[in-house]
């Protein structure tokens, strides 16, 4: 069981792609683990790739964040096993999307219940054990979409990042001045798994590079942060400040 001057981050989602990326940067820098998503052989191949690397502790435990019930079950076996979480990051979560109105109404709720409702289960379960340790640091990985309603396939996407967002928000303005802590952060255009068949996106930067900015922006405990800063700290401006019809094309 670890003291509580031990750092230990959850990260949700972690089998893969920023999740993945994010336990590399923080087994790094010395951070106590406990990695949960659907696929438990590939957190074992992590679990095992950090072990090797980095020497650290990592504990594993399967999780489909649209199980509710399970969610809290899974973030009181870390609580439980390690003694003390200092950081919980909501990564997990799905950038599919259709247009509205075009048969697909199935896939949007899909995507809207992972980004947003499975989202407010994490939340609530990782409040339950930050109020009781009396700390810790809750990070929720929304997106630049977030910034502005967006056309097309991105509506429903941006709208469930957007609550996420505003969530993210209304803890901040309870809990300001306690020792937890709440950063909402908005991730440009990454190259990962989830959008490798995707076109070229503008300032996008590859796995490694974005898993690395991310984890340099959680440290810092902001409020908000737009990662990599740059563009991203301007484009957000510029998204929530033009009008309409320039974010759209702004957005391609």
């Amino acid at each position: 069981m670890s003291t509580n001057k031990t750092k230990t981050i959850v990260i949700t989602g972690a089998s893969s792609g920023l999740g993945a990326g994010m336990a590399r940067m923080f087994a790094a820098r010395g951070y106590q683990l406990g990695l949960c998503a659907r696929r438990i052989d590939r957190l074992e191949s992590l679990r095992d790739e950090l072990i090797q690397a980095h020497g650290v502790r990592v504990e594993l435990l399967a999780l489909d964040v649209n199980d509710h019930a399970q969610v809290f079950e899974v973030f009181k076996e870390f609580h439980q096993r390690f003694g003390h979480i200092s950081r919980l990051v909501i990564n997990a979560g799905l950038g599919d999307g259709r247009r509205l109105g075009t048969g697909h109404f199935e896939l949007n709720k899909k995507t809207a219940e992972t980004n947003y409702i499975a989202a407010l289960a994490q939340v609530e379960a990782a409040m339950e054990i930050f109020r009781a340790q009396k700390s810790g640091h809750l990070v929720l990985i929304s997106s630049m979409s977030a910034m502005r309603g967006l056309p097309r396939h991105l509506t429903n996407y941006a709208a469930t990042k957007a609550a996420l967002a505003h969530l993210g928000e209304g803890l901040r303005a309870e809990l300001r001045g306690s020792p937890i802590k709440v950063s909402t952060i908005f991730p440009g255009y990454i190259r990962t798994e989830m959008n490798k068949g995707a076109k070229k996106l503008p300032f996008e930067v590859d796995e490694k590079t974005g898993s690395c900015a991310l984890a340099n922006a959680i440290e810092r405990e902001p409020d908000t942060a737009c990662v990599p800063g740059f563009p991203w700290t301007l484009v957000g401006f510029l998204m929530r400040n033009l009008p309409l019809g320039l974010v759209v094309k702004l957005n391609g």
